[in-house]
């Protein structure tokens, strides 16, 4: 996998030649401001919280372009600042609206799939910047795209591209997981399927391995192979219950995208894969006994914690804060009395 692979499976880069087979989607660019907000691990404050409404022009919208919250104690005072960005906010709930007032986020690579345990409802459904925000400040994969996209890539001594990092709001759509199929190619020929949520068992999945990989073929065949800028990708689909098959995203040729039910030392190696039949290898959990936890559930923390943060629970709180007096006092008689049987 190389740098320039990597460019290509940029979502602004496919989507224009794709169009007509994928969802319906808006690219916004990315203010550098907004990606100095998702980058700071020291703002926890959420702003943009206008859901799915315009925003009105009045000669006070510009007054609140900064929210101070107050924490304050009887000792001290602290001042949090919540970063408003009202351009880019109007410009997205331009969009959302646009798009039927749900949308689902990613960066130019990634969705921040790692994080639905944040959101209220567990889902990457957005109605508004501020559902946006909170699921990319806490997510490890949109990080990544805008820390290391080039991490894994063999050409590790060229200079990195220049990227013009971008927010992707794709219409909502209600897929079922057991619909969605991960596609392997290389030197442009189809060479292995995988189930994309294997984690669970499908049943219909494991009935219908053949015309879903006729489908599946027939749409690469006319839709995708040859059109894409490299010769080596991997392709997500959907097929629907008609057998209609729909492109959802492309991703690089390599350990940075999840291989599933293969691995990339096969992959690779094709050889192996190609050996085994004429079309390509299909891969499907066969049965409830291999169903695997989600790989995503290693990116939560704990119940607690979120109850904790977000005031679910009051008297987790308060036991929070009587265990933190009481480790205080501890600590404080603890350093008294080493004070006392230090030698004078």
């Amino acid at each position: 996998m190389k740098k320039e692979q990597v460019v290509n499976c940029q979502f602004s880069v496919w989507y224009p030649i794709f169009k007509k087979h994928t969802i319906k989607s808006v690219i916004l660019p990315l203010p550098q401001n907004v990606i100095e907000y998702l980058l700071d691990d020291g703002t926890l404050v959420v702003s943009g919280s206008d859901h799915n409404t315009q925003p009105t022009h009045s000669e006070n919208s510009d007054l609140n372009a900064e929210e101070d919250i107050q924490w304050s104690d009887d000792e001290t005072t602290t001042t949090v600042t919540a970063p408003e960005f009202p351009e880019f906010t109007s410009k997205v709930l331009e969009a959302i609206n646009a798009l039927g007032g749900r949308v689902f986020p990613k960066l130019n690579w990634s969705a921040p799939r790692d994080a639905n345990w944040i959101a209220l409802n567990s889902s990457l459904q957005c109605h508004s910047l501020s559902d946006i925000f909170l699921l990319f400040k806490s997510s490890d994969f949109i990080t990544h795209d805008l820390t290391q996209p080039f991490i894994q890539c063999s050409d590790q001594d060229s200079p990195d591209p220049a990227i013009n990092y971008e927010l992707v709001l794709r219409k909502w759509s209600e897929l079922i997981p057991g619909g969605e199929y991960r596609c392997f190619v290389k030197e442009n020929k189809l060479i292995a399927i995988s189930q994309r949520d294997y984690t669970q068992y499908y049943p219909h999945v494991l009935k219908q391995e053949k015309p879903i990989c006729q489908d599946v073929l027939e749409f690469f065949h006319q839709h995708v192979q040859y059109n894409f800028p490299d010769e080596d990708f991997v392709f997500d689909v959907y097929r629907d219950s008609l057998g209609r098959v729909w492109l959802i995203d492309l991703n690089p040729f390599g350990e940075v995208t999840d291989s599933l039910l293969f691995t990339w030392e096969e992959l690779v190696s094709s050889g192996e894969i190609a050996d085994q039949q004429e079309g390509p290898a299909f891969r499907c959990t066969t049965s409830e006994v291999t169903v695997q936890p989600s790989p995503c559930l290693s990116y939560r923390i704990p119940r607690d914690f979120v109850d904790l943060s977000t005031g679910e629970d009051a008297y987790k709180l308060i036991d929070f804060l009587k265990l933190k007096k009481s480790q205080q006092e501890d600590s404080e008689e603890e350093e008294e009395e080493e004070e006392e049987s230090a030698p004078q």
